[in-house]
């Protein structure tokens, strides 16, 4: 009996050890930075056919390069929705992120309008779709009506409907503050890299991005219904000069989040003007807690002085895979602006956010309930 035994013993070691070893790989895969190419349209799909040029093959090619540099990176893993010109639901591109658990998400596509409008747009989510926005978010979401079952696909969801396209916003809330960040440095690099004309940042309610449950862009390079630009954009230069650009915008995110990010701090836009001296009295606001928000990033800092330029008093809080970092913590809002000044020496960017408990409310909220 013994004798059986021992092989058997043996066997499942070393199954154990070869299941291991098996598993090391996948956790090492799992601490890169996952990136989600989308190329717009594909298949019976075509996009817009602008001056005769093809959208959805220009958005694959640009796609297909910013995910080629990218992937140089040790530390990036890249993931496509599509890498050939087949067809993918727009539901579907979005449940390709979320099962990859990406980092970020980015959709890339080429514009079009019955003028001669040139420029490059990113657009994030968001409800302010008057005017051209709502034609952007209707042309681009009007794709649903491609799919066979669009209709229990995305429940009964209007593309020609504002109020349909508003209602849309609300799963991404949460990471409109990243996607904002990633967006600006997205035109900003169209401008500095690429030499091209940008039209800013734009927030839409997009379909493709509106249930990815990470920061999100749509990238519209630009319009292929203008002449020059159309002609720009179907050449390979063009399309690596927009590459490039992409791909250095999402690496510079990535090292933001990567590093202590100092003064370039997620979403350091102080939401009203603060003038208080210092000789005066408390004012303190009951039931709710000001902190100092003095960086945001993927890493897990220990909040101790030394690695955040001396300050004291640092918490943190994880919120859509970043730690958001806080010095300070009190109930007198004249004390926490002080704190900011006192922030502000070594993270210039240094800006107040406002608590009920463990909700963040905005800070015109907090300082409305000191009258009620």
């Amino acid at each position: 009996m013994q004798t059986t035994q021992k092989p058997i013993i043996v066997l499942l070691i070393l199954l154990f050890i070869s299941t291991l070893t098996s598993y090391a790989p996948l956790s090492a895969q799992d601490d890169k930075f996952v990136v989600v190419l989308d190329a717009g349209h594909g298949g019976h799909d075509s996009g817009n056919i602008g001056n005769g040029h093809s959208e959805k093959n220009i958005a694959l090619k640009v796609t297909l390069e910013v995910g080629k540099e990218l992937a140089k990176n040790p530390d990036i893993k890249v993931i496509y929705t599509r890498k050939t010109d087949v067809f993918i639901e727009l539901h579907e591109r979005a449940n390709i992120a979320n099962k990859a658990d990406a980092d970020l998400f980015v959709s890339i596509h080429c514009n079009a309008h019955s003028s001669q409008a040139s420029g490059t747009e990113t657009f994030v989510l968001g409800e302010k779709n008057t005017g051209r926005n709502f034609d952007v978010a209707k042309r681009e979401n009007e794709v649903i009506f491609l799919e066979d079952n669009y209709k229990e696909n995305y429940e009964g969801f209007d593309p020609s409907s504002p109020e349909s396209t508003i209602a849309i916003g609300i799963e991404q809330e949460v990471y409109v503050e990243q996607s904002i960040v990633l967006a600006r440095k997205i035109e900003d690099n169209f401008i500095s890299k690429a030499k091209r004309k940008s039209r800013g940042l734009k927030q839409a309610s997009l379909l493709v991005i509106r249930n990815t449950y990470m920061p999100s862009v749509l990238v519209e390079v630009g319009f292929l219904t203008n002449k020059s630009e159309g002609s720009y954009l179907n050449t390979a230069a063009g399309q690596s000069k927009m590459a490039t650009a992409i791909k250095t915008a999402i690496l510079d995110y990535k090292k933001e989040l990567d590093l202590n990010v100092g003064s370039h701090i997620i979403g350091a836009t102080p939401e009203i003007k603060l003038d208080i001296e210092a000789e005066d009295p408390p004012r303190i606001i009951e039931g709710v807690t000001f902190k100092v928000q003095i960086a945001a990033s993927s890493r897990d800092l220990e909040p101790k002085p030394y690695n955040f330029k001396g300050l004291s008093d640092i918490t943190r809080d994880y919120t859509g895979k970043v730690y958001k970092y806080f010095s300070g913590k009190t109930s007198d809002y004249n004390e926490i602006i002080r704190l900011q000044e006192e922030a502000r020496k070594a993270y210039s960017g240094a800006f107040i956010v406002a608590y009920k408990g463990d909700k963040r409310i905005s800070m015109s909220e907090a300082l409305n309930s000191d009258s009620d």
